[in-house]
Parts: structure tokens; C-alpha cells; sequence
């Protein structure tokens, strides 16, 4: 009989394994959103599926069962927070629930994954829901699917759909969490257009051409941290960054050269995404200890490096003269006043990814709320198009004049991603309550963006955050490192602060 020391190491062996075929996907993922050509979307998914069925058997094994309980309850374990301890409980709750999922529902999920977002680029590019929707009732009835055999122990259906994003969170959790923020920001919203103040924000709609708007961004990607010698940055119609192992993090963006937000300030988004995967610790790849915890914890690194440091007037301090350099007389009559108020803006907006920090979270429970009701049958999709726009006028006082800037704008759906788009709320709170503790910890971060050193602040968020893999859950980390649970003031008093100093309200 092979003692609990064995069956950690062979344990340990096999996930890796296993996180070398995801890692195989991982890269056809990529290409599919970065090089596939229309013609080559049947075949991908079709090698896709394979690979998740593959990946999915072998972890799912009764071997692997078997290595779990020759380690659990041993000497090994004892101490909860121990290497071996994270590495068998966060492997012991992902085996039971994939052991739930028949192979034949994962390597469907995964064909009909890549199909359908094939589908949706097409569809937003002719916005036209009706070309998506019968991908839609799709994933739609593949996740009830999921959620039925997973189980979700008398909760709500929505709950069995979280967990994989947010372990551990629940449906009424993030209904309290949306509840403290709702009317505040209502609030605060109304307080701002009521003011008079208007950001010159026509200075980041001149001719900004791609080539200089990808030269900025990579340098400032640099700068903050990320190493281009173990990534890179490519276009895709969605931005996204890929984890695809140590060494090779890839990050995407678009470029609008009649708009200077979209690609300078989605880099340094997924840029705060692609410190947070290079910064785990490498030696623990495969591994608990070698993830990210939560999506809400990656989304706190993206809303941190996006807003908390590159919208702020100390990062501008130090970056305004080397966008006047690349961008020459397009920005020769303004100055870095009206440049920091500009990328402050706040306003209703059609788009999530390009919204304001003030306004975003209302995107967010808009699709919140509709996710829950097309799980349920209360919305059906023939009307979600309607649903959607009539949400926006509510939370926003705007209505999408088309789908491709409505129900379409959003990748996740197509990917089966139900259930993620909360992790962005519970991100800029995680953010804003890290970003408040680093500052109380480090002293003087102003000073240091200003004069471009960015390596105190990921220093502390290498120690604190990346570098502890999935060791403990998202609130209990949130605790360990503020001293404090879970609250929406530290957001709120950066947004107030910010009106305050912008807008005078």
C-alpha cells in the first residue's frame, strides 16, 4: 500500500498532466480568437471538444480518486493552509463536481463553445441577434444541463453556475453585494450630470493611429511589470489575456483610431490579468497553489492596474509627455488637466468594457439579473433583446440603438461563460479594498507612479496575492490581507473622492 506521501507526489504528477492538455486547448483557443480562419471553426471545435473530453477523463479517473483518500487524513494535511492541504482540497472539491459531469455534456459544451463563437463574431459584425439566438438556447439549455447534474443543494439554479468563476459564492451573496452598491451609485451618478462639469472627452475621439496607440500601450504594459519576453499582445475581437502556462501569458486588445480608451486602457486591463498569472508561483504549474483563486480576485488585478493606477492623475504625471511624443499634433493643444479629466469621464455608456468606473457595476447587474431569468424560463430569448434595452434605459437612461451595442457586445455567452459576469463587481471591490491597504502599507504610491515606479505596488501584490495560489478562499484572503471582510466602502469613498476632485460634487 503506498503511503500518503506517494500517492501526494503521483497525485501532484498527474494534475500536471492534465494542465499540460489544458494548456494544449488553451492555445487553440487563442489562435481561434486570433488567427482561425472562418472556414477552419468546424474542425477547432472539433479538436477542442477532443481535448476537453480527454482532459476531463483523466481527471476524473478513479485513480485520481484513489491518490486523494491515500492522502486525506494523513500527517500531510494537518496543517490546512500546508501545500499538500490546498492541493487536496481545492482537487478533492473539483473531482467531485466533475465527476458529476458525463464526459459526452464537457466535449459538447466545447464544440458547441467554439461554433457559437464563431456565430457571435459573425453576428455582432451584422448586428443581428437573430443569428445568434439559436446558439444561445444552445448553451443555455447545456448549462441548465451542468447546473442539474452538479446540483446546487436547495439554492438557486444560478448558483451551480458561479461556482466554477467563484468558488465558494452564492446567488443571494451577490444580491446583498449589489444591493449595497445599487442606490449609492445611483446616487452619486445622478450627483455628477447634474453638475455642469463635462469632461473634454473630444480629445480622445481625434486620429490616434494604431501604430503609436500599440507602441504607448506596450510601453506602458512594460513599465507596470509585465515581461514581453515571456508574452505577448495581439488583436482580437474581444480583448482578452491567456494564461497559457509559465512563460507564455498573452494578452489581446482592438484598436479605434477615433478613440484612444478602447486599446490603451483594455492593455493595461488585461495586463493587470497577465502580472497576476505570471506572478504564480511557476513550480506549483498544474496544481491548486499554482491557480488564480477566483475570477473576482484576477479581475481585482485588471481594475486595479486599469483604474486605480492608470486612470489616475500620478500614472498621467509620468506617462502625459510620452503620449504627446507619440501622438504629436493631435495633442499639442491640450494639456495634462484636461487629459486626466478626459480619461475620468463619467457618463452613461453603451459598452461594459468602455464604460466609466462609476456606471460599470450597473452594466454588470444588467446581465446579472437577465443571466438568472433566461436560467429560470422568466425571460425568453426571443424577448431578451428587449429585456436588455429596457434595463439600460432603467439603470442608465440610455437605449442601445442596435444589437451589436446591446445583447450582442459580449463575448461570454457564446463561450458558455454563464455565471462570470458578476466576478467584475466583486473584482472593483476587491481591487479598491487591496488598493487601500497597499497605499496604508506603502506610503507614498503617488510619488512613485509619478516618477514611474510601479514595482513597490506589484511587489506587495506579488507577496500578498499571486504568489498564494489558491491557498485561501477569495473572502478569507480579502480578510487576511486588509484585516477587514468584504465591503463596498473602500470603492465607494475612491469614487466619491475622485467626483469630488473632478466634478465638485
Amino acid at each position: 500500500m503506498a503511503s500518503a506521501q506517494q500517492s501526494y507526489v503521483q497525485l501532484v504528477a498527474a494534475l500536471r498532466e492534465i494542465a499540460l492538455l489544458n494548456s494544449v486547448s488553451s492555445v487553440l483557443g487563442w489562435d481561434e480568437r486570433t488567427q482561425l480562419p472562418p472556414k477552419g471553426a468546424e474542425h477547432r471545435s472539433n479538436q477542442s471538444a477532443l481535448l476537453a473530453r480527454m482532459a476531463h477523463e483523466q481527471f476524473t479517473s478513479p485513480r485520481i480518486g484513489e491518490l486523494l483518500a491515500g492522502v486525506e487524513g494523513s500527517e500531510l494535511v494537518r496543517d490546512p493552509h500546508s501545500d499538500a492541504a490546498v492541493n487536496v482540497r481545492e482537487t478533492r472539491r473539483r473531482y467531485d463536481r466533475q465527476r458529476k459531469l458525463p464526459a459526452s455534456l464537457v466535449e459538447e459544451m466545447e464544440k458547441t463553445a467554439v461554433l457559437a463563437q464563431q456565430a457571435w463574431v459573425e453576428a455582432r459584425k451584422k448586428s443581428d441577434y437573430a443569428m445568434f439566438r439559436p446558439w444561445l438556447e444552445k448553451t443555455l439549455g447545456l448549462k441548465k444541463r451542468e447546473a442539474e447534474c452538479v446540483g446546487y443543494d436547495g439554492g438557486h439554479v444560478y448558483d451551480a453556475l458561479l461556482d466554477p468563476f467563484e468558488p465558494h459564492e452564492t446567488t443571494a451573496g451577490l444580491r446583498r453585494v449589489f444591493e449595497s452598491l445599487r442606490e449609492p451609485l445611483v446616487e452619486l451618478i445622478g450627483r455628477i450630470t447634474s453638475s455642469g462639469r463635462k469632461a473634454p472627452v473630444e480629445i480622445l475621439e481625434r486620429h490616434y493611429p494604431a501604430a503609436a496607440q500599440e507602441k504607448l500601450a506596450r510601453e506602458a504594459a512594460a513599465a507596470v511589470g509585465f515581461d514581453f519576453q515571456a508574452g505577448r499582445l495581439d488583436v482580437s475581437v474581444h480583448p482578452f489575456c491567456s494564461g497559457l502556462g509559465p512563460g507564455d501569458t498573452r494578452l489581446t486588445t482592438r484598436y479605434d483610431e477615433r478613440y484612444f480608451g478602447d486599446a490603451f486602457f483594455g492593455v493595461l486591463h488585461e495586463t493587470g490579468h497577465g502580472l497576476y498569472d505570471q506572478g504564480l508561483p511557476a513550480e506549483h504549474f498544474g496544481t491548486p497553489l499554482g491557480n488564480s483563486i477566483s475570477l473576482g480576485i484576477h479581475e481585482s488585478q485588471s481594475r486595479m492596474w486599469e483604474n486605480f493606477v492608470g486612470r489616475s492623475r500620478s500614472f498621467w504625471r509620468h506617462f502625459f509627455p510620452k503620449a504627446k511624443e507619440a501622438f504629436g499634433q493631435t495633442l499639442a493643444d491640450v494639456g495634462e488637466e484636461q487629459w486626466v479629466f478626459a480619461v475620468n469621464d463619467v457618463r452613461p455608456s453603451f459598452i461594459r468594457t468602455e464604460s466609466d468606473e462609476a456606471t460599470y457595476n450597473l452594466h454588470v447587474l444588467l446581465r446579472f439579473e437577465l443571466e438568472q431569468a433566461m436560467l429560470t424560463g422568466d425571460l425568453g430569448l426571443g424577448d431578451l433583446p428587449a429585456a436588455w434595452n429596457e434595463r439600460m434605459e432603467e439603470y442608465l437612461g440610455i437605449t442601445p440603438p442596435d444589437d451589436a451595442r446591446g445583447c450582442l457586445q459580449d463575448i461570454h455567452w457564446s463561450g458558455g461563460a454563464i455565471g462570470y459576469f458578476p466576478t467584475y463587481t466583486l473584482g472593483n471591490l476587491y481591487a479598491a479594498q487591496f488598493f487601500e491597504q497597499a497605499k496604508k502599507e506603502l506610503g507614498d504610491l503617488d510619488g512613485s507612479f509619478a516618477g514611474g515606479d510601479f514595482a513597490p505596488l506589484l511587489g506587495w501584490l506579488r507577496k500578498n496575492i499571486h504568489s498564494q495560489g489558491e491557498r485561501y478562499t477569495a473572502r478569507d484572503l480579502v480578510k487576511r490581507v486588509t484585516g477587514r471582510d468584504l465591503s463596498a466602502e473602500p470603492l465607494l469613498n475612491h469614487l466619491r473622492a475622485k467626483a469630488a476632485e473632478l466634478y465638485g460634487v
